[in-house]
């Protein structure tokens, strides 16, 4: 990960604006730059990862034009190869690509790109600032407004929390230009429906997840993988060690005490043969971790930050471990596939509405749970499922073959990589919510510590304080409470709770993890 700064204005200086960019420099331990303009300035906290040595440093700069850019350009070197007639390239970086290619196409260039990716670019002729994010949100980006005329891009709400009254995620597969935010990719728009038959579809579904686990591969830094021993992160663990013919270093956590997928992640990484590592954490971790993890997050999300503590304790000892940079996570295959809930869905129309749902709100739920508990340590965040080719294909299947009409959730992703990928039991296991299978145990204990912090009514008295996504647990207002502290006035940057639909028969609960649902049975064991 990397961290960016765009301003456009005159009302602050570098001096004034240093200290809120520097609040994400573990986002790029690596090297700091701020380049200024006539009008404002550019900056970048650099993680090195594509190009290692001082030529890969942002800003790029050409013909007075700048960029910042924190992302992964999927095929670059083919983009530079096209563009090198006309441009002298200077380093081994992908993000290098960007200004020849802003110079080229101009905004037509950003629905070119495979890629995840947020960057700001300085037009020096045109004197204005462009930015734009990937379709998904893989990539965090937000904005403010200092002042009328005015506008300010950074990484993370952190970055302008205080230096603007109301912070704003920017809108992933958008870009911002002249006052306006204009979309040019919707991934949840089909424009042809998928109608093949099951093989074909599943045939389809494996050779483009392979394609997104290689590509994904390319690093110049050392690459690790979080291993759960469910279905998602197993499979892109088992896709990268074939794809390497070498051991894999994967890493998976759990509660000393009853961790449910400690035992799946080790037969794992044994029938894979990975270097494989356990982290196991106790109640006091988890407590001791939780102010924390609500600040790098920026969410009061219940099932967000449930399941971001044991992945920010993950990621954290393998930074302690000091090897590894890139990271690849099974993010973003539950809002394609399917959740637990999503079993209840009345009809196919119902599913597809709602999986499109989720994929458009993904940047502030899984994947923004993914993008902060492993830049804050220094990592890079590569999501395999995210893949643009892969996720627009899926979401074109007919919603009648993704139903689970199968007796088994998932079942075209399971089906499609039926041989000698994983086990059988692996292949075919119930999912456990992430947060559940560090061990049931975790969510009970934040439960009770939240219980213990209100009485009754205390808690009546002060959830009522809040409009916005209104707190209906103790455990929720604790969150909220804590969110308010770092991030004040700022709770609209999450649209509400992540829940099931409720409006679905058999979804109409009042806890987010699937352990309360009717179907969850041996998900938990």
């Amino acid at each position: 990960m990397c961290s960016i700064f765009g301003y456009y204005g005159t009302s602050l200086s570098e001096k004034q604006i240093k200290p809120y960019f520097d609040r994400t420099i573990s986002r790029g331990p690596d090297m700091q730059r701020i380049i200024p303009f006539d009008q404002g300035l550019l900056g970048f906290e650099r993680l090195s990862i594509m190009g290692l040595d001082e030529s890969g440093m942002q800003p790029f700069e050409r013909n007075g034009n700048l960029v910042v850019c924190n992302g992964e350009i999927y095929g670059f070197r083919k983009i530079r190869e096209e563009l090198s007639t006309r441009y002298e390239f200077v380093s081994e970086s992908d993000c290098e690509v960007l200004l020849p290619m802003y110079e080229t196409y101009g905004t037509d260039m950003f629905r070119m790109l495979d890629a995840e990716y947020a960057c700001v670019i300085y037009d020096a002729k045109k004197k204005k600032l462009i930015a734009a994010r990937d379709p998904i949100g893989i990539r965090p980006l937000f904005y403010g407004y200092p002042k009328d005329g005015e506008i300010v891009f950074a990484s993370e709400a952190k970055n302008l929390t205080g230096l603007v009254e109301k912070v704003f995620p920017f809108p992933p597969g958008h870009y911002y230009e002249d006052g306006r935010f204009v979309q040019y990719r919707d991934m949840t728009e089909v424009t042809k429906v998928v109608t093949d038959d099951l093989e074909t579809i599943c045939r389809n579904i494996h050779d483009k997840l392979v394609a997104g686990v290689e590509k994904r591969l390319d690093a110049d830094a050392p690459v690790g993988f979080l291993l759960s021993g469910g279905l998602d992160s197993s499979l892109v663990c088992a896709i990268a060690a074939k794809l390497l013919k070498k051991p894999i270093k994967t890493y998976a956590i759990g509660m000393s005490t009853d961790a449910i997928d400690l035992k799946y992640a080790k037969q794992v990484a044994d029938y894979i043969g990975s270097d494989h590592k356990e982290v196991i954490i106790t109640r006091e971790d988890v407590i001791a971790a939780l102010p924390e993890v609500i600040h790098l997050l920026g969410t009061f999300d219940i099932t967000t930050i449930r399941a971001s503590i044991g992945m920010y304790l993950v990621c954290k000892a393998i930074h302690e471990e000091g090897d590894v940079r890139v990271l690849l996570t099974g993010e973003i295959s539950d809002e394609l596939f399917g959740y637990k809930y999503t079993d209840f869905a009345p009809s196919a129309e119902a599913f597809q509405k709602e999986a499109a749902k989720r994929i458009r709100e993904l940047y502030m739920y899984d994947v923004l749970r993914a993008d902060r508990c492993i830049s804050v340590n220094s990592l890079e965040a590569r999501v395999p499922f995210g893949d643009l080719d892969f996720v627009q294909y899926v979401m074109s299947i007919d919603p009648e073959k993704k139903l689970n009409k199968y007796n088994k959730g998932k079942y075209l992703l399971r089906h499609a990589f039926e041989g000698d990928y994983l086990p059988q039991e692996i292949l075919m296991r119930e999912k456990a919510a992430f947060s559940d299978a560090v061990g049931h145990s975790m969510v009970d204990y934040l439960k009770e510590y939240a219980n213990a912090q209100y009485t009754d009514s205390e808690y009546e008295k002060k959830r009522v304080l809040y409009t916005h996504a209104r707190p209906f647990t103790k455990e929720s207002l604790l969150y909220r409470e804590t969110f308010e502290k770092f991030y004040p006035g700022q709770a609209e940057m999450i649209d509400d709770f992540w829940m099931p639909n409720k409006e679905w028969e058999g979804c109409n609960v009042d806890d987010p993890s699937a352990r309360v649902l009717s179907n969850y049975g041996a998900s938990g064991v």
